[in-house]
């Protein structure tokens, strides 16, 4: 049994929880660097998405309920340190709908962690749109989906690749 497992299984919840909150800060380091990055882009509201592998892992080592718990906590926490009420928001519906998506293309067995995290990196964006022409009365999603999934497909696949990476290092018995 590797060193993870044993440690989860040994601990009880008490490790778990354990983890569970060493992971959440570091999403939560994750999303302050991200909101220290500038990124040059014409588009509002793409950005690299560096707390998604925090959740991938998540989904990865422990199960959907874990990643959904961080995951709400994760965007909270960022909406009031770094945001606003909108940004919260708009942060959970993206985040919400990314993380079934991926839960559910997880669970078919058919793709790695690249592909499940490209999938998750557009259904947040598709979620974001989807919130924004609820709230906001004329907004152009027309021409702003498709640049925003091209923008989540390509930050997905650089998620997924970290985590190609991370992933076999803490928790090597693990299928990525």
């Amino acid at each position: 049994m590797n060193d993870f497992k044993h440690n989860y299984y040994a601990g009880g919840i008490g490790t778990r929880t354990a983890y569970l909150g060493m992971l959440l800060g570091l999403a939560v380091l994750f999303g302050y660097v991200e909101a220290m990055i500038p990124i040059p882009v014409p588009v509002p509201g793409i950005k690299l998405g560096l707390a998604n592998i925090v959740v991938a892992a998540i989904l990865y080592i422990f199960s959907w309920k874990e990643a959904v718990f961080i995951t709400a906590l994760r965007v909270v926490i960022i909406g009031f340190l770094f945001g606003n009420m909108f940004s919260i928001v708009y942060g959970l519906s993206g985040a919400l709908l990314s993380l079934l998506g991926m839960t559910l293309l997880k669970k078919t067995g058919k793709f790695g962690i690249i592909g499940v995290s490209a999938l998750g990196g557009v259904l947040h964006n598709v979620g974001q749109v989807i919130m924004a022409t609820i709230a906001v009365i004329g907004f152009p999603w027309r021409w702003y989906l498709p640049v925003l999934m091209l923008a989540g497909l390509a930050a997905g696949i650089l998620i997924g690749i970290a985590d190609g990476i991370i992933l076999p290092r803490i928790h090597p018995a693990g299928d990525y």
